[in-house]
């Protein structure tokens, strides 16, 4: 099992990126599937998540801004981005939390390798 993000990039401030994170390989059951990011020299911070029924959660900055959404397959999340503001500028990375098989015990976390996002001031 495989996550792939794409989207990210460079962006103007007030601008819009809108963020891919898809799953190659089946699974048994996803728990919930979310988006995290990190600046340069910070520790790494929520986004978003969402369940498979549709609850979501948004970081306070992300809120009005951000939005995130999962296709009806469950193997795939996207994180909508407008309007932008330099201190948006970090690297993306999605998570999913998965259970491989029906024999699996509970959920383990998986993890995309990131895509950069760029809000030049």
């Amino acid at each position: 099992v495989r996550l792939v993000e794409s989207g990210g990039g460079f962006a103007p401030a007030g601008g819009s990126l809108r963020l891919s994170c898809v799953r190659s390989g089946s699974v048994f059951s996803v728990k919930r599937m979310g988006w995290y990011r990190q600046g340069v020299g910070k520790e790494r911070e929520m986004v978003a998540t969402i369940t498979p029924r549709g609850d979501t959660q948004y970081a306070e900055f992300a809120k009005g801004r951000f939005t995130i959404s999962m296709d009806n397959d469950k193997t795939a999340s996207y994180l909508q981005l407008n309007q932008l503001k330099p201190e948006d500028t970090a690297t993306y990375s999605c998570k999913q939390e998965i259970q491989y098989d029906k024999f699996s015990t509970g959920y383990v976390d998986v993890w995309g390798q990131g895509t950069p996002v760029y809000v030049p001031s």
